[in-house]
């Protein structure tokens, strides 16, 4: 009988951060957030060669960067993310 009651508890448990989980990471619930807070912001000459988010003066698509580190070039990150790379800037060309 002890065994049903433990077995019990932690189904319980179990359902319980379940429906936590979906309360905090989804809309699907009533106490949902109605949305999500994710700042993000641009940071300058960090991009390695191939790899921006977008284009600049001189082209027009993301992955057309040619230059490692061009002042120009940027990717989206966490807002207060930028800052923290060498070399980071928060406006193209510095």
């Amino acid at each position: 009988m002890p065994y049903r009651l433990a077995n019990g508890a932690v189904l319980a448990a179990a359902i319980g951060l379940s429906l936590l989980a979906v309360q905090q990471y989804s809309h699907l619930l009533p106490g949902s957030a109605k949305t999500f807070s994710a700042d993000r912001e641009r940071c300058y000459a960090v991009v390695r060669a191939s790899r921006n988010d977008c284009g600049t003066a001189k082209h027009a698509c993301a992955g057309q960067a040619t230059r490692e580190r061009s002042p120009e070039e940027w990717l989206m990150l966490p807002a207060g993310t930028c800052l923290r790379i060498a070399g980071g800037q928060l406006k193209a060309g510095g």
